[in-house]
């Protein structure tokens, strides 16, 4: 936690100035970047302004956030830099197990969900209860596509309680929602805050 700065200045400057750092590679790598240079005047503008409006949406409500392919990314390298992106990881991994409708892939799929996430040695083990734990074991006995729903709605909660608002504190996230919000009021780029629009 930073909220100790003088026990751990070193550590929270690190932590701040690497997730700006992944919010930046994901801003360069995310749609908007890919679709802008493929595009020219308001059509580019048109995906700004709706970058910005998807931006700024991901404080409304957690479950928009986690509705945003871009928003779950930034959500994502924001939770690297805790060492908690297993969370997020393993919600992300059942949602796509939802979408397998072959009995035998399902079976397989959940069986390395299991391993990757909840056994005890899981190299990603996700922070849930012993009943949770032994739940979601005996279900894999006979998988179904509902086999996760506990244990994905109780790391969901933990989430939504504990990192999502300092996501939504954090000073890199901030800068983010302004530079949206300076979009979603000027056809400037959100790159250009304070520069004069470019005349070309």
């Amino acid at each position: 936690m930073c909220r100790t700065l003088s026990a751990f200045p070193t550590t929270c400057l690190e932590r701040a100035k690497e997730f700006k750092t992944r919010l930046g590679i994901f801003l360069h790598k995310s749609d908007l970047s890919s679709d802008a240079a493929k595009s020219e005047g308001n059509s580019k503008h048109g995906k700004e302004r709706n970058f910005s409006e998807d931006v700024l949406g991901w404080r409304e409500s957690f479950d928009m956030l986690l509705s945003s392919k871009n928003g779950v990314a930034a959500f994502h390298a924001f939770l690297k830099t805790e060492f908690s992106e297993e969370n997020l990881e393993f919600w992300l991994a059942c949602e796509e197990f939802k979408k397998i409708r072959s009995a035998t892939k399902l079976a397989s799929r959940a069986h390395r969900i299991f391993e990757e996430f909840i056994g005890s040695e899981a190299p990603k083990e996700v922070n849930i209860d012993h009943e949770t734990r032994e739940l979601t074991r005996t279900n894999l006995q006979a998988a179904t596509a509902t086999c996760f729903d506990v244990a994905q709605g109780k790391t969901r909660i933990l989430m939504e309680k504990d990192s999502y608002p300092r996501f939504l504190k954090s000073p890199a996230y901030h800068d983010l929602a302004a530079q949206a919000s300076a979009t979603g009021a000027s056809p400037c780029s959100c790159s250009c805050r304070s520069a004069e629009p470019s005349h070309t």
